[in-house]
């Protein structure tokens, strides 16, 4: 399902569908399709809306990863349920698996749906332990699995279980009776109550490993963070100019890369094609750096997503932050953590961006001026509420 318009994550999505944010220099759509096809998905169908031609673009007809992909355009929002149903003819009448396109796991979804086919219920919903489930579906279920209550987004005091539902599902067709054809449904909210009045059966999966649906930007670095956790030697592809720097792996390479003088990448890190770096750098652990970035002399850059052509001047610091295409940071700059930056923002010298701030596509910040909340374009829609 890949149809949201990604508000929740703006600037970052009004140039590319969710889908479509890189991480460790890969649209987020591959990483997930991967590991689809490695567990032995072979037949994908998805549901696109905003922005699907560049998800189409990222994936082609998918034999690059395996699967067969067959793409379904929804002229209107569906909702979760009402898009599935919209390609109710590609799913030829037997199980199937639901899952979100913003969606970064390592989960066994094989096991879920073999779990499924073993049962008799109308659908499983795959359920992990959060600390927070307050934004999400929660379930409660007993011994045998089967789900005795779930509420959509609980309020404090309606949170009966830390069980927060994935969005992943497996269904049968039998749920195809519940879901009105050309109508706007959500499963959380329409769907699964009604099975549970009817007293269909609903059951639940616990899932073990890492799940996250890219709600937020902290939640977009701890997917990348899982990712990055997965390189475990140092590969170069291409040509490397070093002179006197040191890397420390696992460190992925990509070509015409030049790191300075006595310049230190620890990894994991990934750095993509034509970028430089300048002399005394430090890049730490839990870095991506996308293709022709310019990294000057003296900058440290910790625990961060570079996208490409970013250029970082001398003596800045970026810390945790997002930092999109064709960003320009000048000289002696602090970008604090959880800070996301749109494509074409320009900071001049001196610039402090406080944590958990957000500045709008090509937004200009004069020298020495202190950011301590959103600077918004009006340009742009403003909303960052939302899917």
């Amino acid at each position: 399902m890949c149809g949201g318009e990604g508000t929740r994550l703006r600037p970052l999505t009004f140039e590319r569908p969710k889908p479509c944010i890189p991480i460790v220099n890969r649209p987020s759509i591959q990483h997930l399709v991967s590991h689809l096809s490695n567990l032995g998905f072979r037949e994908v169908v998805m549901t696109l809306g905003y922005m699907g031609k560049d998800i189409e673009a990222a994936l082609g007809d998918g034999s690059l990863y395996g699967v067969d992909i067959t793409y379904v355009h929804e002229k209107t929002k569906l909702g979760t349920a009402g898009s599935v149903r919209n390609a109710k003819k590609y799913l030829d009448d037997q199980d199937f698996l639901v899952v979100g396109g913003d969606h970064v796991t390592d989960l066994n979804v094989l096991e879920f749906y073999r779990t499924h086919q073993k049962e008799k219920a109308v659908t499983t919903i795959g359920l992990i332990s959060i600390d927070d489930p307050g934004e999400y579906g929660i379930a409660e279920i007993d011994v045998s699995y089967e789900i005795k209550r779930f509420k959509e987004k609980p309020s404090p005091g309606e949170i009966f279980s830390n069980l927060a539902s994935t969005g992943m599902y497996v269904c049968s067709p039998e749920i195809f009776d519940y879901i009105p054809s050309g109508k706007k449904s959500d499963f959380a909210r329409d769907i699964f109550p009604r099975l549970m009045e009817e007293g269909k059966s609903l059951k639940g999966w616990l899932a073990r490993g890492n799940w996250t649906d890219v709600g937020s930007p902290h939640m977009l670095r701890q997917a990348e963070r899982w990712k990055l956790q997965e390189i475990t030697t140092t590969d170069i592809i291409g040509d490397l100019s070093m002179h006197g720097a040191r890397i420390q792996g696992p460190v992925n390479l990509g070509d015409s890369i030049t790191l300075g003088k006595n310049t230190r990448v620890i990894g994991p890190v990934s750095i993509g094609s034509g970028t430089t770096i300048g002399n005394n750098v430090l890049i730490g652990p839990y870095t991506s750096i996308g293709e022709r970035c310019i990294i000057r002399n003296n900058a440290k850059i910790f625990s961060s997503s570079l996208y490409n052509r970013v250029t970082i001047g001398s003596n800045s610091t970026i810390s945790g932050s997002i930092i999109d295409n064709d960003t320009h940071i000048g000289e002696g700059c602090s970008i604090e953590n959880d800070t996301v930056l749109g494509p074409r923002v320009v900071l001049r010298n001196n610039v402090v961006v406080h944590s958990k701030t957000r500045i709008w596509p090509e937004i200009v910040v004069c020298d020495n001026q202190i950011i301590k909340e959103h600077v918004l374009n009006d340009k742009f829609d403003l909303r960052c509420e939302g899917s």
